[in-house]
């Protein structure tokens, strides 16, 4: 048997812009998904399309354990994860000689299979490398590692980012002079985000111009308005939606020593908060248990 672990992320910049050939800029943080994967003569099928995909796409058979620190569609690339994990279980397990980078490249052709075409790199990249990922089309490039200090914010609403996507894919064809310059200025956000990762109060003020711009596609929710605004209260410098947003997570950059400050702040709308910062090392190997 073989197990293996990969990191959820938050969107830093970029979401839905993505979707559309943006940069878009992630990281991978501690919370993660542990899976098992063993050899068997009588395996059940999952009950999770993207693990059935998996097995399938190495085009072996066999038993799979799971035991997530990431709650399900919130917005944290919790299926990602979970697929990134479990192909490398697989190929440990049956042996089959992927890299890393062939990895993330069938966890991705999974993902947009599950998505129904919709799905973008950024999630099975980042859960696969670690570190802060910059995605711009079809390219990836790592970014230096930052010492950031996030709270996130999860709405205990449940959401579908494949929905959402379409929700802006829709009010796109319907309203592209309105749509199309609220992703350029996504891009232009992103885009000079890059030059201030080492100075987290600059990026804050970015993460805010950022939320504001996905409040104005329709992706904002009532209970995340409530939690950005208690974040940025707390004294986070900056807050926004981490994903798709209509539910889900926010994420608030903060200066360490009121981490926990920014955290009950958002405990106190009835969220869960989660403190946490940078994942450096991606998908891994862990000690059978």
């Amino acid at each position: 048997m073989a197990t293996w672990s990969a990191p959820g992320k938050v969107f830093l910049f970029g979401e839905h812009a993505v979707v559309y050939g943006k940069p878009g800029i992630a990281m991978a943080i501690k919370p993660r998904v542990f899976v098992t994967v063993r050899k068997t003569r009588r395996p059940q099928r999952a009950k999770s399309p993207y693990i059935d995909g998996c097995f399938d796409a190495m085009g072996v058979i066999g038993s799979v354990y799971i035991n997530s620190q990431i709650p399900s569609s919130s917005g944290l690339g919790s299926s990602a994860a979970v697929t990134v994990a479990t192909l490398s279980a697989i190929n440990d397990e049956f042996s089959v000689g992927k890299s890393r980078e062939d990895i993330a490249n069938m966890a991705f052709e999974i993902e947009k299979t599950v998505q129904k075409g919709r799905a973008s790199p950024t999630d099975t990249t980042v859960s696969a490398f670690g570190g802060i990922v910059l995605i711009t089309g079809g390219s990836r490039r790592r970014l230096p590692p930052q010492s950031l200090h996030l709270v996130i914010g999860d709405s205990m609403v449940s959401h579908s980012t494949s929905k959402m996507v379409e929700q802006v894919a829709d009010l796109k064809k319907s309203n592209p002079k309105i749509v199309d310059p609220i992703l350029d200025a996504i891009e232009g956000v992103s885009l000079a985000a890059i030059h201030h990762l080492s100075n987290p109060k600059e990026l804050g003020r970015y993460m805010n111009m950022n939320h504001a711009l996905l409040d104005a596609l329709g992706v904002g929710n009532p209970q995340l308005s409530r939690l950005v605004l208690a974040a940025r209260s707390a004294g986070a410098f900056g807050a926004k939606i981490t994903g798709a947003g209509g539910g889900g997570c926010m994420v608030a950059l903060c200066a360490k020593p009121i981490l926990h400050r920014v955290a009950h702040a958002i405990q106190a709308c009835d969220a869960r908060a989660i403190v946490t910062g940078i994942d450096t090392e991606g998908v891994r190997k862990e000690k059978n248990v």
